[in-house]
């Protein structure tokens, strides 16, 4: 119990561990994506306060410290932000929350022989009332991220959701996540059996060579996104260029999430406009409304979608007969939706369709049957 809370703890507050020195306002930046020549990136300016308590670095106390800071932190909003991605320069304003949104085109394209590149953040005003602005860089207040921008020959998109399609649910429930990520050997029960060599298969594609854009969209608060990164590279899944989740937009006036009901179609048409020459491949979950939302996406948009994968969890006869008629309709547009209840049965289909090799079939049903027979229980 002490190691899980202890781990728990570092994963909690490893986003203060590089900003404790500043205090006061900070930008966090979100990993961003892309094209050779226009990219995307989310990030937020909050302030927090110092709490110059003398702690011995990277003790229980000074971690608990820093949770402190994290948890009464807050956003500044209408504060400027200066952003660089190798010589072009753009400057956007954060709203209500203290977030940034960033579609820069590109004054020259990026480099065609990495994946990755960098963007540099520096905060422009000096308050965050609109009516004291000071055009003048604040002390500190930097950051920068990495953005993904697929190879030249990358043959997909895959867009996947994370509830109850890679990890059981419990993301939008943040004590439920915490727990099932740190205790109990977490690690192996909150992945879907087979979900990191099936989703490793869809990355590489059968030839292993494909780099395919990976991206997960979540219901959940972008608070957790450190603790979503953690799981990933738990579980060895890979986590692509981002991860999109949302601002619940939580107050005391408010204290309920915010609804979002179009957050996830939202994604994929801004998704499908960026990458204009590409087909998609869409997995989600049986459970909410994946399948009649992917289906939306192949009306709206026919040819781009070439294949949807749902995960059947919701053990209930009747809306597996709905999806099955939501196949049959999106196959007149030349795409296939596939319903199934393991991570193997979806590769082979995948395998069939040429997306990802035959070796990627064998590592998830043998992935799958090992976590299962760790915890029957699942």
């Amino acid at each position: 119990m002490k190691r899980g809370l202890r781990r728990l703890l570092k994963v909690a507050v490893r986003p203060m561990k590089s900003e404790r020195a500043h205090g006061g306002r900070v930008i966090h930046s979100y990993r961003g994506y892309g094209s050779r020549t226009e990219v995307f990136l989310i990030g937020r300016v909050f302030r927090q306060p110092g709490l110059n308590l003398p702690t011995r670095q990277d003790s229980l106390m000074s971690d608990l410290v820093d949770l402190v800071r994290r948890s009464i932190r807050w956003g500044i909003h209408d504060v400027e932000v200066e952003i660089r991605v190798n010589d072009t320069r753009c400057v956007v304003t954060t709203d209500r929350y203290g977030y940034f949104h960033a579609n820069i085109e590109l004054d020259e394209p990026l480099p065609a022989d990495r994946v990755w590149h960098q963007a540099d953040f520096r905060l422009l005003t000096g308050s965050g009332d609109p009516g004291s602005r000071r055009a003048r860089a604040t002390a500190g207040a930097t950051a920068s991220t990495d953005i993904y921008v697929p190879p030249p020959d990358v043959d997909r998109v895959v867009i996947s959701d994370i509830d109850d399609t890679v990890m059981h649910t419990g993301v939008a429930n943040k004590l439920t996540m915490f727990y099932r990520l740190f205790f109990e050997k977490a690690e192996r029960r909150t992945a879907f059996p087979g979900v990191a060599s099936f989703y490793q298969g869809l990355h590489e594609g059968a030839d292993g060579q494909r780099q395919r854009p990976m991206l997960y969209v979540s219901r959940g608060p972008w608070s957790i996104y450190e603790v979503l990164e953690t799981f990933f590279q738990i579980n060895r899944i890979p986590v692509g260029p981002v991860l999109f989740l949302r601002e619940w937009g939580l107050t005391l006036q408010h204290p309920m999430p915010q609804k979002a009901e179009d957050h996830k179609q939202t994604l994929i048409e801004k998704m499908l406009s960026l990458y204009e020459d590409m087909p998609f491949v869409l997995i989600g979950d049986s459970g909410q409304h994946d399948p009649e939302v992917y289906a939306q996406i192949v009306r709206d948009h026919p040819g781009r979608i070439s294949n949807i994968y749902i995960r059947d969890v919701s053990r209930d006869g009747r809306r597996s007969d709905a999806i099955r008629e939501l196949a049959d309709e999106v196959s007149r547009s030349d795409c296939t939706l596939t319903l199934a209840e393991d991570s193997a049965t979806l590769a082979e289909h995948a395998h069939q369709h040429g997306l990802v090799s035959k070796s990627c079939v064998e590592q998830t049903r043998a992935e799958g049957e090992q976590q299962r027979r760790r915890h029957p229980e699942d």
